[in-house]
């Protein structure tokens, strides 16, 4: 068995890592106002060169920015959306880890014109990365999922004098992520990543009754959002693989959810028309792998054994043995091994060291190359 030519590749990652001392400085710099905006860019493209060159170092195929332009895994993205806007209010997410709780804020949202993305969010971003991606690697592009930018608004966050029937506002998100896709391909883009925690919080009961409580169908929701992203992939161009990558949670080592993909796996892994899964299975906390018995033939999953949340490094047998019991319910060649997921979904960044990061990329490369060639 060999690896795989097209993304997602045997050896993967989901895409943010953790940012430098120096990008760190340089923020804080030009949010107090003592950097201007070339030179935030300036030591943004720096760590960007120095983080492609790392990930092209430990083997991997595939490349992104490490999301070092964002503040945020998602937050960027959806308010650079034409017809939503940040509100005052802030959102806060009630995170945990083994030893403590945690929480962070986020502005608020509302849907107060009609949605679209006339031009390519993060496209300059992506240029800049084609441009410095290494033979034999792939550039990926990491954007938010549409159901991002419903999940945790829900129907209140949509002023009903812009949409009276939700559903419209569904079809023009769609077109919107439609919109998006053609227009990064036309950029060159051939590898998009969708990231979408709602599909996985969905699978964890207090998450559903607090869809219930904001007056949402916590029993079908997941379904709705499936149509919508169905329906911003169909008619996708040619040649650009898209993958979606589902968590419970990422900051700094906490997470918001938990859970077995049970409550979503028929729907989701039988109806999402993606090239790949990029899973979370690093702990118990993602349940077992007999939902996997869902995926169609012909679709990837990526397995992500390799926590991003500790720095304690997984052994190559105990990897090895997950995979196995993976293929017990999806064929081998339809397996890839990543981290569980991104090392800095925020700014932040999760408890662990560079030298931790690299070790567990080369890690990953490694299993990956001892299991399929």
């Amino acid at each position: 068995m060999t690896d795989r030519t097209t993304p997602p590749f045997r050896a993967d990652h989901v895409g943010s890592l953790l940012r430098p001392r120096p990008l760190l400085d340089a923020r804080a710099e030009h949010a107090a106002g003592r950097l201007d905006d070339e030179g935030l860019r300036a030591a943004e493209d720096a760590a960007i060169a120095d983080v492609v060159r790392l990930q092209a170092d430990a083997g991997l195929r595939t490349v992104t920015d490490g999301e070092f332009r964002r503040t945020s895994w998602h937050m960027d993205f959806i308010h650079a959306i034409e017809g939503i806007h940040r509100t005052e209010e802030q959102l806060e997410v009630r995170m945990r880890n083994a030893s403590e709780d945690r929480s962070f804020t986020s502005a608020g949202l509302v849907v107060d014109a009609p949605v679209r993305i006339e031009q390519p969010i993060f496209g300059e971003a992506f240029t800049h990365l084609r441009a410095l991606a290494p033979a034999g690697t792939t550039a990926k592009l990491t954007i938010p999922s549409p159901s991002m930018v419903h999940y945790r608004g829900g129907r209140a966050a949509i002023d009903p004098s812009v949409y009276p029937d939700e559903d419209a506002f569904f079809d023009d998100l769609a077109a919107a992520y439609a919109q998006q896709l053609r227009m990064v391909a036309d950029l060159g883009c051939t590898y998009l990543q969708l990231d979408d925690t709602s599909l996985a919080y969905l699978n964890d009961p207090a998450q559903r009754a607090a869809v219930t409580d904001r007056g949402g169908d916590a029993d079908h929701q997941h379904e709705r959002y499936i149509r919508t992203l169905n329906q911003a992939l169909a008619g996708r161009p040619a040649g650009l693989s898209v993958t979606t990558h589902l968590c419970r949670g990422n900051y700094r080592s906490s997470w918001a959810a938990s859970g077995g993909y049970d409550f979503v796996a028929e729907a989701l892994f039988g109806g999402l028309d993606v090239d790949g899964f990029f899973l979370e299975y690093d702990d118990e906390r993602s349940g077992g792998f007999e939902p996997l018995r869902f995926v169609p033939p012909g679709t990837q999953v990526v397995l992500g054994l390799v926590t991003t949340k500790s720095p304690v490094l997984e052994s190559k047998d105990d990897l090895k043995r997950r995979i196995d019991d993976a293929a017990r319910h999806v064929p081998l060649e339809q397996l890839s091994l990543s981290p569980q997921c991104g090392f800095s979904s925020t700014v932040e960044g999760n408890d662990l060291t560079l030298d931790d990061e690299v070790a567990k990329l080369r890690l990953v490369v490694e299993v990956a190359e001892e299991v399929w060639g």
